[in-house]
């Protein structure tokens, strides 16, 4: 992925390890995840009923929907537990210095 398509989101200190933040890239609302694998970025929708993941919980890598308890794996985007059935859209991140990057394509 060429190097401009990856927007600056946060610094590594706003997001500490087991939370996750919600940012806003290119007009899409992502829930930036930090756990023990590192730093990972899926749309802050559930595929469900469209809770606001960023305010559900995180346990290990995977990020549990507010509304109905759906789970999704923030490394991969794909369904853990019901009540959802489809996938998230994972996007890629990289970290350079303490500088979170967050690539999103149409």
């Amino acid at each position: 992925m060429p190097e401009a398509d990856f927007v600056p989101v946060a610094k590594t200190d706003d997001v500490p390890l087991g939370r996750v933040k919600v940012v806003e890239v290119n007009g899409r609302r992502l829930a930036l995840a930090h756990c023990e694998d590192g730093f990972f970025a899926v749309d802050d929708v559930c595929t469900h009923d469209g809770g606001p993941l960023g305010e559900g919980t995180l346990e290990g890598c995977l990020i549990e929907c507010p509304r109905h308890g759906a789970q999704f794996d923030v490394r991969t985007g794909q369904v853990r537990r019901l009540p959802a059935v489809q996938p998230i859209r994972a996007y890629p991140v990289k970290v350079v210095d303490d500088q979170i990057y967050v690539a999103v394509s149409e």
